[in-house]
């Protein structure tokens, strides 16, 4: 690098996720494809949730920054131009935070730009539904494809019903979206796909890892799981447990919220 060059940094900013086989295939990959894609840019990592970060180091004894490490760490390594991209799924707390940690920072870089979260406005709705369809090409008629966000209290939410509209306005009316800790309930949700009037369920975590809620809440032997619950009403359920950061087509989106960041500037 010419010494006159100044240092960039692409950082890469996710919530996080205990299960390392979910790791290597979607926030690994992701980190990855943002690399090849922006060869100029030093890539850094970071990850929002320390409950994660500080059960990562105790099991593994490996250290991942939280966003204000990460910032310390590319101001040491001489960093100039910052672009930071979130693997957020939408504009919510974790994602607000994120922005507040690094803009404390701002005076002791050159620039400083943000990329989108997943999902903000119409274009990202058209997109993560084209992104999505391409990886299920093989659902029958007499199957409802059954997603589970995470959900927030946080009025971003709602973008997880546009989605879900979306989906049906597009043409895709067998594919419900349903959270975790939010609207709808997963009662409401079961009725709605009884009354689309299928008896097969395809379940897959809307969210960028395959991790907890995908293993337990979702997939999980509980009583209380999705897989068991969506049973118990009768259906035949068939549980995909990939991450969408695995989908090639999502980490395309993220590529293409970088580069309209830096379009902007």
């Amino acid at each position: 690098m010419d010494k006159m060059e100044k240092k960039k940094g692409l950082l890469v900013v996710s919530f996080g996720t205990s299960v390392n086989e979910t790791c290597k295939k979607t926030i690994d990959v992701i980190e990855k494809r943002l690399q090849e894609e922006f060869s100029e840019y030093v890539v850094y990592r970071a990850w929002t949730s320390k409950k994660i970060i500080k059960k990562i180091r105790e099991r593994d004894g490996v250290k991942i920054d939280t966003v204000a490490e990460a910032m310390e760490h590319m101001f040491c390594d001489g960093v100039e131009d910052i672009m930071v991209q979130p693997t957020h799924v939408i504009d919510g707390i974790e994602n607000e935070q994120m922005t507040e940690d690094v803009l404390a920072y701002r005076e002791r870089f050159a620039s400083l730009r943000f990329g989108k979260p997943l999902l903000v406005d119409k274009k990202d709705l058209e997109g993560v539904t084209e992104a999505v369809m391409e990886e299920f090409g093989d659902l029958s008629k007499d199957e409802a494809l059954v997603f589970m966000g995470h959900g927030t209290v946080h009025k971003a939410h709602r973008i997880y019903q546009a989605l879900d509209a979306e989906f049906k306005n597009s043409g895709y009316p067998y594919v419900f979206l349903g959270t975790v800790e939010a609207s709808p309930s997963l009662e409401r949700l079961i009725e709605r796909v009884r009354a689309y009037g299928v008896k097969k369920v395809r379940l897959a975590p809307f969210m960028v890892v395959a991790g907890d809620h995908a293993l337990h809440d979702m997939s999980g032997d509980s009583k209380k799981s999705w897989k068991n619950l969506f049973e118990a009403a009768g259906f035949e359920v068939r549980c995909v447990l990939k991450g969408l950061g695995e989908y090639r087509g999502i980490q395309r989106l993220y590529v293409q919220h970088v580069k309209e960041a830096l379009r902007k500037c």
